[in-house]
């Protein structure tokens, strides 16, 4: 799957309603374990989130998670087309110049899409003077604040839940984090574990029943198949018998044309179709005659030329190509009587 694939991904989880209820569910199994178990899982140091400007009481042994006043921050709401939440950073940083009033080398920006619809997306952009930014960070460093996350506040006083810490400044997780993430994920996978066996339990009945339906239907078309194969091939031994019967044979044929063409025809070529058509070719002195002298083939209608007559500089014949219809001598005859 592409980067950008996962990106869209990860944005519809970030906002949707089932990872609410899976926080909401893992926070009462979390509520549920001992309190030995709970105080390891939590053994790693709390953040504690100050405000902007910092305050002079930090304690140093625990990271920062430093909240930004609205003023410091751009935070429009935009809507942009839902293909370009595929790949939000780099949209963004190429049309930035819109939305800021500062050029884009001169703003760090993250962004985080809102709500998702049908062809369009609202998506909220964070931005702040890059200038502005390396202060925040050089006095944090000054103060000796662990900073983990910069989020910013809107107008209404409510956090924006961004991030606007540059990547590599970002801490790596902790031990505790990957425990947390691993253990909700277990936690996830059993769920879904007793969900299917569940619904494998209740639909076990269901899926026999509807196994002994199918080899029921199988047999039952296996049948049918067998019992149209025997009258198709009823019908077509029938059809054969009474194309044979009603069609002269090619050793007759050849014995009528030789009559009614003449002796100073020669034949090349002769080819009967199932069809029941006939083609020849071959070479005649008087070419042009044998349709009047095709009408003396009791087993020839529909006698026709085919092309051109051309003569043959090799022999000083015509070279001629006829097309006819074989006769049905039986198709008249009354059908023999059935048992």
């Amino acid at each position: 799957m592409p980067l950008a694939h996962l990106r869209q991904a990860h944005g519809r989880w970030q906002i949707s309603q089932p990872r609410r209820w899976l926080h909401l569910w893992l926070a009462e199994l979390h509520g549920l374990l001992p309190a030995a178990v709970r105080a390891r899982l939590a053994s790693g140091p709390t953040v504690q989130t100050l405000p902007w400007p910092l305050p002079e009481d930090i304690d140093g042994d625990r990271p920062v998670q430093l909240l930004l006043p609205s003023h410091e921050v751009l935070a429009p709401r935009i809507t942009l087309p839902l293909a370009a939440t595929r790949d939000l950073q780099r949209v963004l940083a190429f049309e930035l110049d819109k939305y800021t009033p500062l050029p884009a080398d001169q703003v760090h920006f993250t962004a985080r899409i809102e709500r998702q619809g049908a062809s369009t997306a609202s998506v909220r952009l964070v931005a702040i003077c890059r200038e502005r930014l390396a202060l925040m960070l050089e006095h944090c460093q000054a103060s000796g604040a662990r900073l983990q996350a910069i989020d910013a506040l809107d107008v209404d006083g409510k956090p924006l839940g961004v991030d606007l810490l540059p990547a590599h400044l970002r801490p790596a997780p902790s031990t505790a984090a990957r425990l947390n993430r691993r253990l909700a994920l277990a936690a996830a996978a059993l769920l879904v574990a007793v969900m299917a066996m569940a619904l494998h339990s209740r639909a076990a009945t269901v899926a026999n029943m509807r196994a002994d339906v199918a080899a029921q239907r199988q047999q039952v078309q296996a049948l049918e198949a067998l019992r149209h194969e025997l009258t198709d091939t009823q019908g077509a031994a029938r059809y054969l018998a009474g194309l044979k019967t009603a069609r002269p044979t090619l050793t007759r044929l050849v014995s009528e044309l030789g009559q009614c063409l003449g002796a100073d025809t020669w034949l090349e070529q002769l080819e009967v179709r199932d069809s029941g058509e006939l083609i020849l070719t071959g070479q005649s002195r008087h070419a042009s005659a044998l349709i009047s002298r095709s009408h003396d083939c009791a087993s020839l209608r529909d006698v026709r030329f085919q092309g051109i007559i051309q003569p043959d500089a090799d022999t000083g014949l015509d070279r001629f190509a006829l097309a006819a219809r074989l006769t049905q001598e039986a198709a008249d005859a009354p059908p023999p009587d059935r048992p």
